[in-house]
């Protein structure tokens, strides 16, 4: 099944975080302009037209959802539930692991693409974060895998600009596909 192309199209790559526009289709090959102004060519069998915005797709369309009801019930029920307290000091908390495989942060992939999912899983890091700094949490555990290594690098590029340190997780427990990160606190 050859697809259709046509200038205009919003397009992703399949092996790469690439998303734009097509701009020119001539000699068996596409030209696009990325969604940061970049031009590439590609094959057509490289690349995917994207119909809908993934934003878009998710967003709840109808307040009456039943799903949505019942999850803020449940939370309501969650709010007057008695509250039992542990150990309040942080030191005396493991590390925190944030397991950052796709599947464990959305029930479905359908109609994301590499792009949208790395952005989910970049997102759930800085939110976890900014968790543990808001909460002194001093040490947090993401479980990133192993795979080509694009999330591991966005992650200590997200690292460097929250000014942590990073180093690898104990292999024995995680493998090489996790890394550990130590917040520094400001002492108040």
């Amino acid at each position: 099944m050859q697809k259709e192309f046509k200038i205009g199209d919003t397009v992703a790559v399949l092996d790469d975080v690439i998303k734009g526009k097509i701009l020119a289709i001539s000699n068996g090959r596409i030209s696009i302009e990325s969604n940061e102004g970049f031009a590439f060519d590609f094959l057509p069998n490289e690349l995917v037209i994207i119909k809908e915005n993934q934003a878009d797709l998710s967003k709840y369309s109808d307040i009456t959802n039943d799903a949505l009801v019942q999850k803020l019930n449940y939370q309501d029920k969650k709010k007057n539930a008695p509250k039992f307290k542990t150990s309040t000091k942080p030191e005396d908390l493991g590390p925190m692991e944030v397991d950052l495989h796709i599947h464990q942060l959305t029930k479905s992939t359908a109609g994301m693409d590499n792009y949208d999912m790395l952005n989910l899983q970049i997102d759930t890091a800085k939110h976890k974060i900014e968790f543990a700094i808001k909460n002194k949490l001093p040490k947090i555990v993401f479980i990133h895998g192993v795979g080509e290594g694009v999330l591991k690098s966005e992650l200590e590029f997200l690292f460097k600009k929250y000014n942590i340190s990073s180093y690898a997780a104990d292999y024995k427990k995680y493998g090489l596909g996790a890394t550990e990160v130590y917040v520094y606190q400001n002492p108040k």
